[in-house]
Parts: structure tokens; sequence; C-alpha cells
């Protein structure tokens, strides 16, 4: 009889050991997902606030641009041909550097991605170019053809512009499904 009291003290003990060896394990293997879960999902919000700046500052340069282009009211209200120089020289000269941040913000945006979002950015820069090539032929010629395809030119410039803010505003969208 003390044999299978014996027996019966190690079986329990064995099992208590096991028990507490699976419980161990399990506790560790939800610790480790807790904590893979929690990195990842710092990571994603590092990843959301770091294209969120960069896409703000994308914008943030595209309505500098604007604000340069939105100019040409006072290009079309001025009285003489010698005043509509003065002031598309000077939009020449400011849209340059409006068109140098947006470069450098669509570099952000290409380094924060994703990849259709960093294109519509360089899309937006090109339209912008395009803009500026055609306001350099109004300071020659500011014939109602040569107007005709600036306007042309600054309203592909807003359709980019309005396509990459759908796709920036896209990317910043958080599936919590």
């Amino acid at each position: 009889m003390a044999n299978s009291g014996l027996w019966i003290g190690i079986l329990t003990a064995l099992t208590a050991l096991a028990a507490s060896y699976i419980t161990a394990r399990a506790t560790f293997r939800a610790a480790r997902a807790q904590a893979e879960t929690t990195t990842r999902a710092e990571a994603l919000r590092e990843q959301r606030e770091r294209r969120r700046s960069a896409y703000r500052e994308m914008m943030s340069c595209a309505h500098a641009f604007n604000e340069v282009t939105w100019q040409i009211d006072d290009v079309d209200a001025a009285d003489d041909r010698e005043g509509k120089v003065r002031l598309l020289t000077r939009m020449y000269a400011r849209i340059g550097p409006a068109i140098g941040d947006m470069n450098r913000a669509m570099h952000e945006v290409r380094l924060d991605g994703p990849p259709e979002v960093s294109d519509a950015a360089d899309h937006v820069r090109n339209m912008g170019r395009r803009v500026q090539q055609h306001l350099k032929a109004l300071l020659g010629d500011d014939s109602p053809g040569r107007r005709d395809a600036y306007d042309a030119a600054y309203r592909d410039f807003r359709d980019a512009y309005v396509t990459f803010i759908g796709l920036a505003r896209g990317a910043l969208e958080v599936d919590v499904a």
C-alpha cells in the first residue's frame, strides 16, 4: 500500500509539473503575441504619422504654388501690356521656387509611399512644371490661345492635385476590421 501511495504522489507531482509547464508556455506565447501586436501597431502608427506629415507638406507646397497661379486674375485686371508683363514676370519669378518646394515635398512622399501616392505626387509636380512652361509662354505672347493653354495646364494641375489628395487620404485610412 505504501508503494501505491508513493506512485500516486509521484504521478500527482508529475501532473502538476506538466500543467505548470503547459501554463508557462501558454503564458509566454500570449505575452510574445501581445508584444508582437504592440510592436506592429506602433510601427504602423509611426508609418501613418510619417506619411501624414509628408502628404501635408506636399499639399502645403501645392497650395503655395496655387497662390502664385491665382495671380493671373491680377494680370487679367491690368490695364496695359506693360503692367501685365510686369505681373507675369513676378509670377514667373515666384513659380520656380514654388515648384522647387513641391519637388522637395514630392521626394518625401516618394520615401514614405505607397507607390500610387508617390506617383500621384510626381504627377502633380510635373503638371506644375507644365503650368510654369505655359506661364513663360504668356510672357512673350498673351494671345487668347496662349491663355487657353495656360488655363488648360492649370486645370490638369488641379485635377492631378485632387487625385493626389484622394489617394493620400486612402493611404491614411485605418482598417480596424
